[in-house]
């Protein structure tokens, strides 16, 4: 399975960007290889509609789950008619590399 994070920069010690649409970039974590692929945000610094774009560019690499600090109130309907579960961590100061230890050992 293919988990998004939400992440402020490129590398596995970025920290997790509370903000999902407007967030730097997507680590992209298969849950069967352990593989980690970090695709840019190119929605990020749009002026309106950030969320559902982002939603469609995760949607294409097969997510079904996202974290992220924060979801805007358009995302909730979208992701559910997706089948993609949202996943809300109040975690500022996690690194992608902890969030991932987070998502092997649940």
């Amino acid at each position: 399975m293919k988990v998004a994070i939400t992440s402020s920069g490129y590398g596995s010690d970025s920290k997790l960007d509370q903000r999902f649409g407007r967030c730097t970039a997507f680590a992209i974590y298969n849950t069967e290889d352990g593989h980690i692929e970090m695709i840019s945000n190119p929605h990020k610094d749009g002026r309106e509609g950030v969320g559902p774009a982002a939603v469609k560019l995760v949607a294409e690499h097969g997510v079904k789950k996202i974290v992220s600090g924060e979801f805007g109130i358009k995302i909730k309907s979208l992701l559910d008619s997706l089948g993609i579960q949202m996943i809300i961590l109040k975690e500022p100061d996690m690194s992608i590399e902890e969030v991932v230890d987070m998502l092997k050992n649940k």
